[in-house]
């Protein structure tokens, strides 16, 4: 990065107010008609935000930026591949009890991060459907794709299928990777203890050379002997196993060689705790809530969380968390690791469950004032977002309601000029020449600080 760029931060360990306690809220009452339905396209309360807007949540994937670093610094691409594979299931672990859901961003809304080895720069590109473009850089890689996240209420459980394509570019080795990141549940909506799983098959795809990573995210499955378990390997373009990957989502991520792992198979060390990834199921669970007609939704009524004795039980779901060893059982000889959790804030439960990187995306930095530095289009300027991390409800209710009305009206003034012709000021709408499906492509500029021209949406 350029020396200018660099920018002198103090990092924060909490936020300005603890979160507010949703034991009161009601979630049936707010969710009993959106059975099936994507809750992205309907208003939720404030209660159940957390102070972050969806842009600042898809920067929470460079935690670990540091792994795409030493993937480009490796001279093998099987030794590249494994770091990726690293980076992408760590860019999940900040997922993990962080049960608020983010801020939908407001139709180009931006959102930019600098840290000393890279910088990065996310828009909202789309409202209907939401669409979420970003595009990291570095001096030894590129990080980019765009994100529309589905989210489906089930009766008892909250799905999120991020459809979207990722991709990691590593000009000295012309190289380029793709992704899709795995569905995530949230379960227990209605009654009980809140938890969430990564389920699923990320195949990571080198186009350059045809290596793949295949990783299974296993569902909890019979005891929770699976919870959070993810498994693979890392194979060349002749569908040769060179490492095998194992670990879990929420805390490391370890690397062996195939023969290691296949050594180990035949010793017979290996005993019920999940079999083999080459035979295993894709990860991906029954639907909790499959059959809708199976119980009276009448039932139900306007109820409290409380009210779990007039709540008829639903196949496949428990009201507990459920519970693993601790010790992850598989350890093959000569494993190395690749990735490993940072530990949370000892306060993380009064802040969201926020990780110390969190804590940090609503910082303002030194300088940091628009329009000299930041796009006044930034989400550190949303006051509904502020509010909600000042701890005021009201405020940060009002100014939500406020800002969806603008942005309505915004809309409906919009189609009678120019019939609703939406342009993105940072990114274009492009086919992803690796996967053929639709992407969204930076176009540059946004560090020349030039924002005369962006929009004033708050």
């Amino acid at each position: 990065m350029a020396e200018e760029d660099l920018i002198e931060r103090v990092e924060r360990t909490e936020l300005p107010a603890p979160m507010i306690s949703r034991r009161e809220v009601s979630i049936w009452a707010i969710l009993k008609n959106c059975i099936g339905k994507d809750l992205s396209k309907i208003t939720m309360p404030v209660m159940l935000n957390e102070p972050l807007s969806f842009l600042q949540r898809l920067c929470e994937y460079m935690e670990y930026a540091q792994l795409l670093t030493q993937a480009a610094r490796q001279d093998t691409p099987e030794d590249r591949m494994k770091y990726v594979a690293a980076f992408a299931v760590s860019a999940l672990a900040c997922n993990w009890e962080r049960l608020g859901k983010p801020f939908n961003p407001l139709l180009g809304e931006t959102y930019e991060l600098q840290r000393d080895d890279y910088r990065i720069v996310c828009e909202q590109v789309s409202h209907h459907p939401p669409v979420s473009a970003f595009h990291a850089e570095s001096n030894d890689f590129k990080f980019h794709g765009s994100i529309n996240p589905k989210i489906k209420f089930w009766g008892k459980s909250v799905e999120v299928n991020p459809k979207g394509t990722v991709t990691i570019e590593f000009p000295k080795w012309k190289e380029t990777y793709t992704w899709t990141n795995v569905n995530c549940c949230v379960h227990n909506i209605i009654v009980g203890t809140l938890w969430i799983e990564q389920y699923g098959k990320m195949v990571i795809t080198n186009h350059s050379t045809g290596h793949i990573a295949n990783l299974t995210f296993k569902s909890a499955g019979s005891g929770a002997k699976n919870l959070h378990r993810v498994e693979g390997f890392v194979r060349d373009s002749s569908e040769k196993n060179i490492f095998f990957l194992y670990g879990k989502w929420t805390d490391f991520i370890k690397c062996c060689s195939a023969e290691s792992y296949a050594q180990y198979m035949k010793l017979g060390t290996r005993k019920n705790d999940g079999g083999d990834p080459g035979d295993s199921p894709d990860g991906t669970p029954k639907r909790m809530f499959s059959k809708l007609n199976s119980f009276k939704l009448s039932s139900f009524r306007s109820m409290s969380i409380q009210d779990s004795d007039n709540i008829p039980p639903l196949e496949q779901e428990t009201n507990d968390i459920p519970k693993s060893d601790s010790a992850y059982s598989l350890d093959v000889p000569d494993s190395t690791v690749l990735w490993s959790c940072k530990p949370r804030p000892s306060n993380c439960n009064e802040y969201y469950q926020f990780t110390n990187f969190a804590l940090q995306l609503n910082a303002m930095d030194k300088n940091m004032k628009p329009p000299l530095t930041l796009c006044p289009t930034d989400s550190r300027l949303r006051p509904d977002i502020l509010y909600l991390e000042e701890g005021n409800l009201d405020g940060a209710s009002k100014e939500k309601t406020r800002l969806e009305e603008k942005q309505r009206h915004t809309r409906k003034h919009r189609k009678t000029t120019n019939g609703d012709n939406w342009i993105p000021r940072w990114f274009k709408p492009v086919t992803n020449p690796h996967t053929k499906t639709e992407d969204w492509n930076y176009t540059g500029g946004y560090w020349d600080r030039k924002y005369d021209i962006a929009n004033t949406i708050f």
